[in-house]
Order: structure tokens, then sequence, then C-alpha cells
């Protein structure tokens, strides 16, 4: 049930100019990205900074709140 979750961090951020991108581990890029960053468990979110790198991985149920206050860390750094 992640889906809601991800579609409201959706809507919340895209004012902000943050990019939610949503890959399956069954398609190709997917899979690739999923054994770069050892995905586990499904569903896993990764939240990157403007460099690339992960700043945050949760995994299993999502937690809103703590992945909407790295993104405002993070937008005031840059």
């Amino acid at each position: 049930m992640a889906k809601p979750v991800v579609d409201g961090l959706e809507r919340a951020l895209a004012p902000q100019g943050v990019e939610v991108i949503r890959l399956s581990v069954a398609s190709r890029v997917g899979a690739t990205l999923a054994g770069r960053y050892g995905v586990r468990g499904i569903p896993t979110l990764i939240l990157f900074d403007g460099a690339g790198d992960p700043v945050l991985i949760q995994v299993g149920r999502l937690k809103k709140d703590s992945v909407l206050q790295m993104v405002t860390r993070l937008l005031k750094v840059s």
C-alpha cells in the first residue's frame, strides 16, 4: 500500500521542483538499480541528494513525514 503515500509525496513535493520517479523491480532498469542499491524488500523508497547520492532509504511501510523533513533539509543546503 505504498502508492497512496508516494502519491501524497509527489503532490507535496512537485511545487518545490522535486521529482518522484517510480520504478518496478520487474523492469530491466528497475532490476539493475535495485541491484546497485541493494534493494532487498518491496516497497523501497530511496531519496537522493543533488549529487545523486542516496541520503535516505526506507524499506517496507513508508514514512511520509521523514521523507518530507529530509527533502526540506536538502533544499536548504542547496
